[in-house]
């Protein structure tokens, strides 16, 4: 016999809705930002055409979205403490918004890597992983690893909805014409943004704020003492060297494709349905996670995105669909899927009052890999004027980034 009153059982029921209308709202903030950031894959040609600006000169825009966004994590966490998931949220979709719209005029390149390198990469920032995860903690606890999964899989929806959009928005109205709307729709966002109960979203689960006062075991770590430890600089090459090999490729992904003899909105869909694999493949990630460990788990991501970047060295002699599927399924069912595992083991060894702002540390390496990856890509070209340096620079980032996985101790167990 249930022992709990009528009022308690309604009492009991919020807390679940109100975690999953949480869990809706950063799926939809991270789509929107994570969308947008990748969008600019689609632009680069267009861009780099209009200007007449190499390669290595249009990435680095591109570079600069993920180097912001990397340097800001620290400060992002200290500000939602400090005022709330309200004011955070709502500097990112002002800075999003403005920032498409002031990008839409530009005419020289210093003006599009402000726009849309920093302002965007800072807005993106505002309404990423790291607001997220601290909003999601409040809510979900121990099930916060599943909750980022869920959440860390937006971006493959972002890049499924957003990067065949603004092919056909492109086609249809330019690239400027495409940021116009990109900034108007995302400042509309706005108001029903500050419309939303905060305060309650704020306060996160009662059950959840109480058990984790009651249970958390703050083991002393300062990011000092994290940053003597090997554990924090193993997961940071992590990021840092992985996000290399990533973004080395995909920043050019779409131009590369068009270079191999698709059409481009051909190419900008298949990229798109990464998304769809993302989904799958970061999920699929994380539940492996509970049935063979973390480093084996692991390991597999890194052995499906090896085998990813093989069939795209091969599409450019074979530009079939069946390599084409291969390569969407294998390399995009795999971005980003280690990010769940690899927050969740650095909150393990970290664990403690002050483990928000050593993670937000660490994650920099990501930013800064994402941005040097990107650049760096588009340098390898221009200089070689071939894909096939960029490729194996990225093969070789992927697998250094797997490496302390084999070797580090703390990682291997």
């Amino acid at each position: 016999m249930n022992k709990n009153t009528p009022g308690e059982q309604t009492a009991a029921k919020p807390p679940a809705r109100g975690a999953l209308t949480v869990l809706a709202l950063c799926f939809a903030l991270a789509l929107i930002g994570r969308g947008l950031g990748e969008s600019f894959t689609v632009f680069l040609k267009p861009i780099s055409e209009s200007f007449g600006w190499d390669r290595a000169q249009i990435v680095s825009v591109y570079s600069l979205t993920w180097l912001a966004g990397g340097l800001t994590a620290p400060l992002i966490g200290r500000l939602f403490d400090h005022s709330g998931p309200r004011a955070v949220y709502s500097l990112g979709l002002l800075l999003l918004g403005g920032s498409f719209l002031v990008a839409a005029h530009a005419q020289y390149l210093w003006q599009l890597q402000f726009t849309i390198g920093l302002c965007v990469g800072i807005g993106i920032a505002f309404i990423g992983n790291v607001p997220n995860s601290i909003l999601l903690g409040r809510w979900f606890g121990p099930r916060l690893p599943t909750a980022m999964a869920v959440v860390y899989s937006a971006t493959g929806a972002g890049v499924l909805v957003l990067l065949p959009a603004s092919q056909l928005l492109i086609d249809r109205v330019g690239w400027r014409g495409a940021y116009q709307i990109f900034g108007i729709t995302v400042l509309c966002l706005l108001v029903p943004l500050l419309l939303l109960p905060w305060r309650r979203f704020s306060r996160g689960s009662p059950h959840v704020v109480k058990k984790t006062d009651l249970d958390i075991i703050d083991e002393g770590w300062t990011l000092l003492g994290a940053m003597r430890h090997h554990a924090f600089w193993a997961l940071f090459a992590t990021f840092f060297f992985t996000a290399i090999g990533m973004y080395a490729i995909s920043a050019q992904i779409v131009a590369y494709l068009i270079d191999a003899g698709f059409p481009p909105l051909q190419a900008a869909t298949a990229w798109g349905f990464s998304g769809v694999v993302l989904l799958f493949g970061m999920l699929g990630v994380s539940e492996l996670d509970g049935i063979i460990g973390r480093r084996p788990s692991v390991l597999f991501s890194y052995a499906v995105s090896i085998l990813g970047i093989i069939l795209l060295w091969l599409l450019q002699w074979y530009p079939n669909f069946w390599l084409l599927t291969g390569f969407v399924v294998s390399f995009g069912s795999m971005i980003g899927s280690r990010g769940p595992l690899l927050t969740a083991t650095a909150m393990k060894i970290f664990r403690g009052k002050r483990v928000g702002t050593i993670y937000g540390t660490i994650s920099i390496g990501s930013g800064l890999g994402s941005a040097f990856g990107s650049w760096a890509g588009g340098l390898i070209h221009d200089f070689t004027h071939s894909y096939n340096p960029v490729i194996a620079f990225a093969l070789v980032s992927v697998i250094v980034g797997m490496i302390p996985f084999l070797v580090v101790p703390a990682l291997r167990r």
